[in-house]
């Protein structure tokens, strides 16, 4: 469980606790919940990929983007903007938390046997090519 810093517009900054989630048997994906104090939280997936590369650079496109940043006030952070129909909140968390985190999903599984997971090759030819 982290906290977060968040933004929803020119005014509004506070923060979020987020409970970063990864299950090994789905080890391409990542899973962040936003605990906003209501039933209904908030779950975003995106691949272990998008977060890896976004500590190190601007990362994604569309609903998720990442990237690092430095400010003195708070140190080393990482920044996502996400986007949805129902809005887009701008987060801020520190990258070395991130980091270690995510240090640990892949000594669960690493990247090499995260490959032996996800369709293969030929399943996604055979699956655009409409077989």
């Amino acid at each position: 469980m982290l906290t977060l810093r968040i933004s929803l517009g020119e005014e509004v900054v506070g923060e979020v606790r987020t409970r970063f989630r990864f299950d090994a048997e789905r080890p391409y994906e990542v899973l962040l919940t936003f605990h906003i104090g209501r039933p209904d939280e908030a779950d975003w997936v995106f691949s272990r990929d998008l977060l890896r590369d976004g500590l190190r650079s601007l990362s994604g496109q569309g609903d998720v983007k990442l990237w690092p940043a430095y400010c003195p006030c708070h140190g080393s952070t990482l920044h996502l903007a996400l986007e949805s129909p129902h809005g887009s909140a701008l987060l801020e968390v520190s990258k070395p938390r991130v980091q270690a985190w995510l240090d640990r999903t892949y000594t669960l599984v690493s990247e090499e046997a995260e490959r032996a997971y996800g369709p293969t090759d030929a399943q996604l030819s055979a699956l655009l090519a409409g077989g």
